[in-house]
């Protein structure tokens, strides 16, 4: 059988060494990550500080750092929201072309896909969450450097880390 293509959607506010052991985890398993920037209509908000643009870069930056890019074929795709999840399910599979499997923890993304992709169930990583990670930030914990790739403790310095606080 031969391997699948994977769809792995989050907001990536930021990205976390979560994340990047889940797309880690996806190279070994799948012949191409399609990878799901949501609320990639959202910035320069609490929840949404990153703009989408900035956030693809921490992404492929932290790839790129681990030779996953350019040795993996790898492909972004901008999700922004909807308030109807049966529109948002049907515009992503729009989006992101021919996949096979979704890799996810979020149970409402699970509940969108369920019957239309094969779901491969992951879990959080204990104490690494984007919302724990801004909270360090806001509350100026420097521990949060340690929760992130290097490529992504740059970006978020060279941006700022006022917009977060």
């Amino acid at each position: 059988m031969s391997k699948p293509t994977c769809l792995f959607i989050g907001r990536f506010q930021p990205y976390h060494i979560g994340h990047h052991m889940v797309i880690q985890g996806m190279t070994k398993l799948c012949k191409k990550v399609v990878i799901g920037i949501g609320s990639s209509d959202k910035a320069h908000t609490t929840e949404n500080p990153f703009t989408v643009a900035e956030r693809k870069e921490m992404i492929q930056q932290a790839l790129q750092d681990e030779d996953i890019i350019p040795m993996f074929d790898v492909e972004f795709v901008e999700l922004p929201d909807f308030n109807d999840d049966i529109q948002w399910t049907q515009h992503v599979l729009e989006k992101v072309g021919q996949v096979d499997m979704i890799w996810t923890g979020n149970e409402a993304t699970k509940k969108c896909f369920e019957g239309k992709l094969e779901i491969k169930q992951i879990k959080e990583v204990p104490g690494i969450s984007s919302t724990s990670i801004r909270q360090m930030i806001k509350t100026s914990d420097m521990d949060w450097k340690t929760k992130v790739p290097g490529a992504v403790v740059y970006a978020i310095q060279e941006l700022g880390t006022d917009r977060i606080k």
